[in-house]
């Protein structure tokens, strides 16, 4: 694995995990008040193009950090749309 490859996993891996909590939380309380849904709409559909993007490059880090991403956000965006 060269440098540039490394560098792209662990950048992924930090921005990825960052949603962890965010997740953890809304699922546990169901409470998405503080959350937009504008900009988790928008967010989920940039990450879903991210990672088209990613597989049409090739590109590893892309779509690893943009696969795990979008399942979060998505998981974030359904919970907004529920629980209003």
């Amino acid at each position: 694995m060269d440098l540039i490859t490394a560098i792209g996993l662990v950048a992924a891996f930090c921005t990825t995990i960052s949603f962890v909590p965010q997740a953890l939380k809304t699922i546990r309380t169901k409470e998405t008040s503080g959350i937009s849904l504008s900009m988790y709409s928008l967010f989920t559909v940039g990450t879903l193009l991210w990672l088209i993007f990613g597989v049409m490059s090739l590109n590893l880090p892309i779509i690893a950090a943009n696969f795990i991403t979008l399942i979060f956000a998505t998981v974030i965006l359904a919970y907004k749309i529920k629980y209003k």
